[in-house]
Order: C-alpha cells, then structure tokens, then sequence
C-alpha cells in the first residue's frame, strides 16, 4: 500500500484502504466522546479526528439526522454524513434509557474531551448535565455547542443554520447588495463556522488542561460566533462611540463586487494595490485616468468609491472573452481566476494535482471519494486512518475498550441502551479471542 505521502502526488484517482497502522498525528492519544449530530459538531470534530483523535461518534437509536440526507447507495451512508465522519467510530447509545446513560458516563470516565450539541436544559433533565458527566473525571473538558448564550432572552431557543443566519444579517445584506429578496448563503455557513471555532476551543482547553490539570465546562453559542465573524467586517462606523457612520464595510457592500460577465462566461477579478489599479487602467487604455481621476488615484479615495470602480470594472471585463482577460491579468500580476460551478470545483487541477481529493475503498459503499485534509505538516502526519463508519458498526469494539465484557454488552442491547450489536457481528469477535488465547504458550 502507498504511504500516504505517496497518495498525495497521485492525484484523485488515488485509493487507500484505511487498514492497518496509520501515521501518529499530533492529537494521538487523546480521546473524544461525541456526542453532536448534523453538521456543525460532526466538522469540528472530524478535524481533531483529522489530526488524530480518537473520536468515538455517540448516535441515537436512528443514527444522525445527516446519514439520511442526499443521493446514497444504502441507507444512512449519505453523502454529507460521508463527508463529516471519517476518522471515527460509530456507536449507538440511547441516553433515553438508565443504561444508556450510564455507558455514556462510563465513556466519559476514561476521554479527554466530551463535546455535544444537545440542549443544555434537555440533558440535565436526565442527569447528564456537565457536573454529571465530569463528575467522575475532573480531566474532561465538557464542550456544549448551543444556540444562544445562556442569561440572554434567546436562551434555549431552537437554533439551526438558516435561523442563525438571519439573525446574524446574511439574507439582509445579501438583498441590499443584490436588490432583490433576501436569501440565505447556500451552505451551512453558521455550522461550518461554529465548527471551526468549536475545534480551537477544544484545542486551546486541552492546552489549558496541560498548564492546570484540571478540565473544564465550556460554551459556545452559535448565534454570538456568527454575529462576531460578520460584524468583524461590517461594524463600520458603530464600532465608536458614539458612531460615527452607519454599519457596514462599502467595499463588501458594493452592488457592482461580483463575477463579472465576460463575453463567453464570467471571471473574478479583485483590483486592489495602487500598482494594480494603474497596471488595470493601463491595460484598458486609460493610462492617464488612474493619475488624474481623483475617485480611483488613493486607497482612501477609492475606498469612498468602491461603487463606482467596480461599475468601471463590469464595463469593461464584458469586452473580452474570459481566456483573454486571465491571459492579460496573469501577465500584468492582477488577481484573477475564472468562476467555478460545484463540477468544476470538483474537477479542478490544482486541487487534483495537490491530492486533494482520496477515494478510499468503503467496506458497504464501495469506492467513495472524501475531501482532503488541507494543512501539510513537516513532522507529524495526517490521514484518512478510518472509513466514515456504519451505524453502530463500532459499538462492541468500543465498549469493550471500556471494560464492559460480551455478556454485559449483551444485556445493554437486550434492553435496547445500545444498538450495533447482534449475535452475528459477536460471534467472529470471540472466536479471534478464543484463537489468541489458543496461541499463547
């Protein structure tokens, strides 16, 4: 089998059997119990499985909403549940049940991080609020990923991506740069972004952790995180006290930022430095309005006249195809590429020619190709180690690690605290033990 490394030049059409041992990344050795469904929990934890964790994906009975979503060749393995879940293994919990709530207490004993997106108010209720759970293990950092801030009038309210969005202005400012209705951006924009918060939070506690001994209950809101990656470009004139001009950067706000239509197609260009303005204005034949236009000569006027300079911009672009704006632009070093659609972002060279993209070999899914890991480290090594897994398909393995023995584990799925397990997926287990103890001296 290629290393790894290996893989990486070959391009998209490399595939890895994620058997066997695996590179150590630098999270090697410390253990997650997840319990987060959807989008936003399941990204950031399969970045710290990424880096190699060892993330233990805690379903109910009917597994993440997110198994059932999108074109699939069996059921609960669909493709965005694919994409959000390699690196981690799959068991199956009722915390309904006293027995469930105990196998999920007796997880957290032995793991470092447990991070879930279930209400705060919901999981109390049935004994599994933070001083529960950490009870027995004052080294866990207990992550909760909610909607809203607790003390904040919005506190236990449901919260998903689109809500979160119009809260957070999206569709707003969308229709004011558009001058249309409002829409909401089409991607789970507030899960993706509080997931990668979500990621660092655990990161920056476990380094915590290292400096006091002592783990933690830590919140994060994703209505607050939202509304701190918009207004980080957009409080404008409000940022002062008092303000000193409305909200928001005119720059993001001008209706005229945007693809622009060439003669065959659309290319996205960003003039930005006063050397590519002059080499752009040059490029057009208007060498002498980049010196004498006072709107366009500054940075600071320019940024009063964004709106104006990217009207000049959509004029002129619609001239030329757009293979002979990048040929122009690539010469004189002003930013541009051309616009993609999702098959061309998929079919992209750069990503193909970096080995973004790994087709891994998928026990029930046969071929199935996943998204990258996109840092590349000098020392340690990051890898797809694990298949997005099946549902429970880990649940025995992982309870045993626990020291639950076969007939424990048996009574847990007798009474419906566990699921993932069967008489059949048993059986093959025991026999490989009874065979090692038959090997031993």
């Amino acid at each position: 089998m290629k290393k790894p490394s290996q893989r990486r030049k070959t391009g998209a059409r490399a595939t890895a059997r994620v058997r066997g041992p695996a590179p150590a990344g630098p999270l090697a050795g410390i253990r997650i119990v997840d319990m987060t469904t959807v989008l936003m929990g399941p990204y950031a934890t399969q970045i710290l499985a990424d880096y190699g964790a060892d993330v233990i994906k805690v379903e109910p009975p009917e597994g993440d909403i997110m198994r059932h979503g999108g074109p699939m060749r069996n059921p609960r393995m669909g493709p965005m549940f694919l994409q959000a879940n390699r690196n981690k293994r799959s068991i199956v919990v009722d915390i309904k049940t006293a027995g469930g709530r105990d196998v999920l207490k007796r997880l957290c004993r032995g793991a470092d991080v447990f991070i879930c997106n279930v209400r705060p108010a919901a999981l109390r209720r049935v004994g599994l609020g933070p001083d529960d759970v950490r009870g027995s293990n004052p080294r866990l950092i207990h992550v909760s990923l909610i909607g809203y801030g607790e003390g904040g009038p919005y506190a236990g309210r449901p919260a998903y991506d689109d809500l979160i969005q119009g809260l957070a202005a999206i569709p707003a400012t969308f229709q004011r740069t558009s001058g249309s209705e409002p829409r909401y951006a089409p991607l789970t924009m507030a899960d993706h972004i509080v997931g990668l918060n979500a990621a660092h939070v655990v990161l920056a506690a476990l380094l915590e952790r290292a400096r006091s001994g002592a783990g933690q209950t830590i919140e994060l809101p994703m209505f607050e995180t939202l509304a701190q990656f918009v207004l980080s470009d957009h409080f404008g004139g409000r940022a002062f006290e008092p303000p000193i001009g409305p909200a928001g950067y005119s720059r993001l706000l001008a209706r005229d930022r945007r693809p622009y239509r060439t003669s065959d197609g659309y290319i996205c260009i960003l003039v930005y430095t006063d050397r590519q303005w002059e080499s752009f204005f040059r490029l057009i034949g208007k060498a002498e309005q980049f010196h004498n236009d006072p709107r366009f000569t500054t940075a600071a006027a320019r940024a009063r006249h964004f709106a104006e300079a990217y009207t000049l911009l959509a004029e002129v672009l619609a001239t030329r195809t757009t293979a002979e704006w990048l040929a122009v632009f690539q010469k004189a070093d002003i930013p541009a590429v051309p616009m993609h659609d999702l098959d061309a972002l998929i079919d992209d060279p750069h990503l193909a020619a970096v080995g973004f993209f790994q087709t891994i070999a998928h026990p029930t899914e046969g071929r199935v190709r996943l998204v990258g890991i996109p840092s590349r480290w000098s020392r340690s090594r990051l890898a797809i180690r694990r298949h997005p897994p099946g549902l429970g398909e880990n649940t025995a393995e992982v309870l045993r690690e626990i020291g639950l023995n076969d007939a424990a584990i048996a009574r847990l799925a007798a009474d419906g605290a566990i699921g993932g397990v069967t008489a059949a997926s048993e059986a093959p287990a025991r026999r490989r033990r009874k065979a090692r103890k038959r090997r031993k001296p």
